[in-house]
């Protein structure tokens, strides 16, 4: 039996995040949520969701996005960040993201993670 075993597709979670000006930039003059921060929170969900799976001694670590960034989200705007499990091959895994403010989707894509011992 595989000692990551708890980890299956199907599995899902999601986190509620309110924009702050530290998490926007200005491009146009207007402050709207960064696409490394939306990333990040997206990289943060997965993590936190498989995180109770693991074994003592392991964690996992991101080491491809697909994503694309849909629309502005608004310091002040209250976002949705889910991740959901799509495969889990031994140490490798895929993940569905998504941001989402109310019906509006801001973000979305493909995430996958590796499960490594974390260093001494």
């Amino acid at each position: 039996m595989d000692k990551f075993d708890g980890i299956t597709p199907g599995m899902a979670d999601e986190r509620v995040l309110t924009v702050e000006e530290e998490h926007t930039v200005s491009p146009t003059g207007t402050s709207v949520l960064s696409t490394p921060m939306m990333i990040a929170w997206m990289e943060l969900t997965s993590a936190d969701l498989v995180r109770p799976f693991l074994p003592a001694g392991f964690a996992t670590v991101g080491y491809e996005v697909q994503v694309k960034h849909k629309a502005p989200a608004l310091p002040g705007s209250e976002l949705t960040v889910s991740s959901k499990v799509l495969e889990a091959d031994g140490r490798k895994l895929l993940f569905e993201v998504l941001v989402k403010e109310g019906e509006k989707i801001i973000g979305k894509g493909l995430h996958r993670r590796t499960i490594v011992p974390r260093s001494r």
